[in-house]
């Protein structure tokens, strides 16, 4: 507006700008905020616990007042004679999933993206996402029921066409093929979810331009599709590097028995022992703090090398 033939621009203070952002974007503020509570209770206050790693905690004296010990329990757990065991036995299973079940949801994704007739495409979907929803008690015990060496189904129909019982549970030599297959099973179909949304962004002139060319299917998904997931794989593989050192402990602990246990005893099934059995507090508070940390150098290594090779980081 103009006053006495002056132009009046009326300023805008940040702080004012600030307040109209938060109006004009209140609906999705409010819709963030029950993740950013779950977070932040659940996530960020507890890490305040992480000082009695370095303390010898006694619950009735609390955080504060119990005594520190500095890097003891860490000295310890680099010193105990199971140490490199549990090490190799998770980074054997967490590679066991790095290379059979990260690439499943990958092709899982890129099949159905395939199916052309609309309805089966769907009831395929809701087949293969199913499994997600049942709990880890339920998956191992269909597993004992089918493959149990005295009673499973499976071994019984072996037994009655006279084949030999297949020892799946007792052998260790299977445990971490049977894990790797188990959680393909249960979440690889939820899994692909993410990968078919960034299939469903893909535009369609370019099948239509891989087509005008003489691409056929496979070629138009290995130039189109893959590249398309490039990034996306590229970010979830960062993410799971940083938790390479967790495994599932409901999963491994309803698994593991007294014949697996070489090969099944892994950090999570450790802390189980150490803390929630004998209220070793502090030392295995210091085994999660170890944990966290190798995966946070994973990441950020990992982050830093896709950026040098051009690629799309996670920051």
């Amino acid at each position: 507006m103009e006053v006495q033939g002056i132009a009046v621009v009326k300023r805008t203070t940040p702080s004012s700008k600030l307040w109209q952002d938060v109006k004009r974007g209140f609906p999705l503020y409010l819709m963030i905020t029950p993740g950013l509570l779950f977070f932040i209770l659940f996530k960020y206050l507890p890490m305040g616990g992480i000082i009695i790693a370095f303390k010898q905690y006694d619950p009735f004296v609390g955080f504060m007042d119990s005594p520190w010990v500095g890097f003891d329990h860490f000295v310890k757990l680099f010193t105990e004679p199971d140490f490199f065991i549990l090490l190799r036995n998770t980074m054997l299973v967490s590679l066991f999933n790095l290379i059979f079940f990260f690439p499943a949801p990958v092709v899982l994704a890129l099949l159905l993206h395939e199916v052309k007739v609309r309805w089966f495409r769907k009831t395929m979907q809701t087949i293969v996402y199913m499994p997600h929803f049942f709990s880890w008690v339920v998956v191992v015990g269909i597993t004992v029921l089918l493959f149990a060496t005295q009673s499973g189904g499976i071994n019984n129909l072996l037994a009655s066409l006279g084949l030999e019982r297949v020892e799946l549970l007792t052998n260790p030599d299977y445990f971490r093929s049977v894990y790797v297959f188990q959680n393909i099973w249960k979440e690889a179909g939820w899994n692909a979810i993410i990968f078919l949304a960034a299939l469903a962004a893909v535009d369609p002139t370019l099948y239509e331009a891989a087509r005008v060319d003489g691409a056929g299917r496979w070629r138009q998904m290995w130039s189109i599709n893959v590249p398309a997931l490039k990034s996306t794989i590229i970010i979830l593989f960062i993410l799971r590097l940083g938790s390479v050192l967790e495994v599932g402990f409901e999963h491994i602990y309803l698994m593991q028995n007294s014949i697996n246990i070489g090969v099944s005893d892994v950090f999570d099934s450790y802390v189980y022992r150490n803390g929630v059995l004998q209220g070793a507090f502090s030392y295995t508070t210091a085994v999660g703090l170890f944990k966290s940390l190798v995966g946070l150098v994973l990441v950020i290594g990992a982050n830093r090398l896709s950026k040098k090779l051009g690629e799309e980081g996670v920051y």
